[in-house]
């Protein structure tokens, strides 16, 4: 019992020092051909090259055969003309599309304030023929309307003051972009309620004071989220005017990987984020293909720590699945149990006979009193 005793001491101080290590080595790295394939089935081509393409910059994925045939098969479907014909008819027709092509021919529209015009007329013949009326696109075409106008007379007087209206002229771009993205949402079912009735009760105002000041700031958290790829996506995962903000915010650190790192992580992903100066946006992207696992142990242990254990993890060449099963085991001990088999076991062996003995020779005698 005293050696068992010792050996799980022994184990248990080991696991202790190597804590950090152990936890890295007990991850198991993502792998995205499954999802690619489910998006390929669905004909989200877009979406699954993004996605793939987040992997590819990693070297277990890019030397995977079938990760290699998947991005192919993609950049086929991509680079057709009649996909991107099709596409580009999505932009043109229905102002909205998954591709730069359609997104760029949606803007067009929007911008020049045809866009505006085609859905407010759509929605006023739906009101004359007794038809659902959507209040949101209605609003937001009224909102475009205004931000033409503002961004019109925001040029003019850009020209007259040799530059000096410029900030203004740019706000209402910025407006005019969240327009058209917000338009795209709520016609592919991606616009979050709380933003529909915040669309609505703005547009009311702005057509009162015929001024864009109560919508700037969150129509420009949108458009950063417009000039970023799934930015759709993400847009329907905010919850308030907060939520938007951060979304945001990461969109513009991690560009085009925003949307990758967030179907990964979730709001893990946002929390760890928001961390991005301290903890580096390599690392963040790099403790993503770990999942959301690997998100919470790059917050635990800090970049420089997990940047060369993970490393260190993929050059193990005999790792396998028992290797990885002992290493997911510990990581999983709680500290507590750690810290109380390395008392047992010092306990176990601690020569307590030894020590009374010890002690009694070190206590005087009882002096017996003369007669």
């Amino acid at each position: 019992m005293k050696i068992i005793l010792l050996i799980l001491a022994c184990i248990s101080a080991a696991v202790i020092w190597q804590q950090a290590q152990l936890a890295v080595l007990a991850l198991g790295r993502i792998d995205p051909v499954p999802e690619v394939e489910t998006l390929i089935a669905e004909e989200r081509y877009a979406e699954a090259a993004d996605y793939l393409d987040f992997f590819l910059n990693y070297d277990y994925v890019r030397d995977d055969p079938n990760a290699q045939a998947l991005h192919a098969e993609i950049e086929k479907v991509r680079g057709s003309l009649s996909y991107r014909a099709s596409k580009l008819g999505e932009g043109l027709f229905e102002g909205t599309s998954d591709e730069a092509i359609g997104k760029a021919a949606g803007v067009i529209t929007d911008f020049f304030v045809i866009g505006d015009l085609r859905d407010l007329a759509a929605q006023g013949s739906n009101w004359v023929q007794g038809e659902e009326v959507d209040e949101v696109v209605a609003a937001l075409a009224a909102i475009g309307v205004v931000a033409t106008a503002a961004q019109v007379a925001s040029a003019a007087a850009t020209v007259g003051t040799a530059g000096a209206a410029a900030p203004a002229a740019a706000g209402t771009t910025g407006v005019k972009g969240g327009v058209t993205i917000l338009k795209a949402a709520r016609k592919l079912g991606k616009l979050p309620p709380w933003l529909g009735k915040t669309l609505v009760n703005s547009a009311q105002t702005v057509k009162k004071t015929k001024k864009l000041d109560s919508v700037t700031d969150l129509f420009n958290d949108v458009y950063r989220l417009a000039r970023t790829p799934g930015g759709l996506n993400l847009l329907s995962k905010t919850s308030d005017a907060a939520s938007l903000r951060r979304m945001a915010k990461a969109a513009e650190t991690f560009g085009d990987s925003t949307a990758t790192l967030y179907r990964i992580g979730g709001p893990t992903f946002l929390k760890t984020a928001a961390r991005a100066k301290q903890l580096g946006t390599e690392s963040i992207k790099l403790a993503s293909t770990y999942g959301v696992k690997g998100l919470r142990v790059l917050d635990k242990i800090g970049p420089t720590r997990f940047i060369k254990y993970s490393a260190r993890a993929s050059k193990i060449a005999y790792k396998g699945d028992f290797f990885d099963l002992i290493a997911r085991f510990l990581a999983m001990l709680p500290t507590w149990l750690l810290y109380l088999l390395c008392g047992l076991g010092i306990v176990a062996w601690i020569p307590w006979q030894w020590l009374k003995r010890l002690g009694q020779s070190l206590i005087p005698e009882k002096q017996i009193p003369a007669a």
